[in-house]
């Protein structure tokens, strides 16, 4: 694993500090830690490759934490937000209405109302949301920002999960926009562009390649009877991490000199019209760790099991329970004993009444003690905000950007 961070005297540091000062800091385990320097480094890695008029936006459901949030808001161009709560964050870091997109098939009428009255570009999947922002809008004496995400017509290869393509509750089928746009023209909104998201956690350069050149050919055949180009396009994102052993890194370079290809042509057919990147994970993912305490370790029956404090009510992700078909580990160590061997085969698991409560199976490890520190990496993104937190009533982890 390619780590952003790694070893002071054989402790893993995160941010220049060891995960024992870090407990210290958080004065207890579990907590998550995600390293600044690790997160600006990933957005000035994507600056220099992507093409220079490509802006960035930050999906906030990756790692809402607020001190993430308001980090990354001078460091990209924009926010995607899934919720009236994640839209608060949004405004309150002061990005710009214009620069935060409002997505979700489930809006509720309260948020609309909110999101019209902020000014943000509220993301239509629905002809029923088309029609509550537009009443909302005469009701608020406002003109409505909308886009149209749309539910694409191609299907993607390999994606860690697909977003479109096929049958969907995410945005609106490409055979129904037309329809949909003279429903727009008919009702007193502005329409300032288009939303395509076709899946996520892509470490497949190729098909990342395929699916927004596709886009990009979609969204010009769509655009072509409006009065004027749509001010953006949101390809949402999909790039990937690495997450488990054999995993390869996303091929980055692939994938920017590929947009550097297709951009021109995409300007000459609609000029004036940016293109927006949403990433969430691969900003973040890679930044950050959550560390839980082995509080207990026993043999069953010829296994060995590493009990600790922490567990799925904190990291559903690495449990295996976060959309896994057939379970696999996130890489996981004994951050205060880098320089150790391993000795030992253990099933590191956690705290709650559940078999499910299963940090990694089967993992080579040093001998392990009561007291040593199990370090999760990437866990950077839909960690502690991704799980069932309240589950049998332990304490919350805690939360450290540093």
């Amino acid at each position: 694993m390619n780590l952003p961070f790694l070893e002071q005297n054989g402790v893993l540091a995160i941010g220049g500090i060891d995960v024992a000062r870090l407990a210290d800091r958080a004065g207890r385990t579990p907590f998550f830690a995600y390293d600044r320097a690790a997160i600006d480094a990933r957005v000035r890695m994507l600056r220099d490759k992507l093409p220079g008029d490509i802006e960035l936006h930050y999906s906030i459901k990756a790692n809402p934490m607020q001190a993430i949030v308001h980090h990354l808001a001078t460091r990209v161009d924009g926010f995607d937000v899934a919720s009236a709560s994640e839209m608060a964050l949004a405004l309150d870091t002061g990005a710009g209405a214009r620069q935060i997109g409002f997505a979700g098939p489930g809006k509720e009428r309260d948020e609309l109302r909110r999101a019209v009255a902020s000014g943000v570009n509220i993301h239509l999947e629905s002809v029923t949301q088309l029609h509550l922002v537009a009443a909302l809008g005469w009701e608020l004496g406002l003109r409505p920002n909308v886009a149209i995400r749309v539910n694409p017509n191609f299907h993607v290869g390999q994606s860690g999960m697909r977003m479109g393509g096929g049958a969907a509750q995410f945005g609106i089928d490409a055979e129904q926009v037309p329809a949909l746009l003279r429903e727009v023209d008919a009702h007193d909104v502005a329409l300032v562009g288009f939303h395509l998201f076709w899946g996520s956690q892509c470490l497949h350069a190729a098909t990342i390649i395929q699916a927004q050149q596709q886009s990009a050919e979609l969204v010009t055949r769509l655009a072509t009877d409006l009065p004027t180009a749509p001010r953006y396009v949101n390809m949402g994102g999909g790039f990937g991490i690495p997450y488990f052993a054999g995993d390869t890194p996303l091929d980055i370079d692939a994938v920017t000199q590929a947009m550097h290809g297709w951009l021109p042509q995409f300007h000459d057919r609609l000029p004036g019209t940016r293109i927006v990147l949403e990433l969430g994970r691969y900003l973040v993912g890679e930044a950050g760790v959550y560390v839980c305490r082995v509080i207990d370790r026993k043999a069953s029956r010829g296994r060995t099991f590493l009990i600790t404090d922490g567990g799925l009510h904190h990291h559903l992700a690495a449990s295996g329970n976060f959309g896994q078909v057939l379970r696999r580990n996130f890489p996981a160590l004994l951050g205060n004993r880098l320089n150790d061997a391993p000795q030992e085969r253990c099933d590191i698991v956690g705290c709650l009444c559940t078999p499910l409560d299963r940090i990694a199976d089967d993992v080579p490890l040093p001998d392990a003690r009561i007291g040593d520190f199990v370090v999760v990496l990437q866990s950077g993104a839909y960690g502690r905000s991704a799980s069932p937190a309240d589950f049998l009533g332990h304490p919350a982890a805690i939360e450290m950007l540093v």
